[in-house]
């Protein structure tokens, strides 16, 4: 939680003091974290080594220096007296001593730039992580208050529905109240138009 805390404080250090927090999400969403670590440029040496490496550790590999050492030892005992290698293969242990001081170094040294680049892959996906983390967070407080809001809203459009309804009551009450009233005037003006007549 506390590397949560560091990383936000670092991606909000740039941030001025006067921003809101919607800016600095806009900010956050704006910002590119991600980084791709595998095109870094290397130098001609490393380049060579991760080729060795990656060589050492395959089957051609495997299949091309035992098809060596088989014909070396072949080679050597078939032409026993002229022999540049006699049975002990002396110089073959030499040879075989050697390729493993020099491959060593070689394979550590490609394991040590894959193991960084590792360690750098998962720096990134971490700040990536935090920063969906945040916006997730964000987008859920939104959230929260639209359906807070939505809530009062319904509140509301029932208190107006229930009041659309009373007032339309009314209204009809006194529309039929002037219509009767209307209906008895005339009915009386009638009635008093045909007094005199009789």
């Amino acid at each position: 939680m506390k590397e949560n805390k560091k990383l936000v404080n670092e991606i909000i250090s740039d941030v001025k003091h006067d921003m809101s927090n919607e800016d600095i999400i806009s900010l956050l969403a704006d910002s590119r974290i991600s980084a791709n670590p595998d095109k870094e440029k290397y130098t001609f040496g490393q380049r060579a080594a991760d080729k060795i490496a990656k060589f050492a550790g395959s089957w051609a590999f495997i299949f091309s220096f035992s098809a060596l050492l088989i014909l070396w030892m072949v080679g050597n005992v078939i032409l026993a007296k002229r022999a540049f290698d006699p049975y002990p293969f002396i110089l073959l242990n030499l040879v075989l001593s050697c390729v493993a001081a020099l491959q060593a170094p070689l394979i550590m040294m490609s394991q040590n730039r894959q193991e960084e680049k590792d360690r750098r892959r998962a720096e990134n996906d971490y700040k990536v992580n935090l920063k969906t983390e945040i916006m997730i967070e964000d987008i859920h407080g939104k959230m929260n208050r639209i359906l807070a809001r939505q809530a009062i809203l319904m509140k509301l459009m029932k208190i107006d529905e229930s009041t659309m309804k009373q007032i339309t009551l009314e209204m009809q009450e006194e529309m039929c109240a002037e219509a009767c009233k209307a209906e008895k005037k005339k009915d009386n003006h009638g009635e008093e138009k045909e007094k005199p007549e009789s």
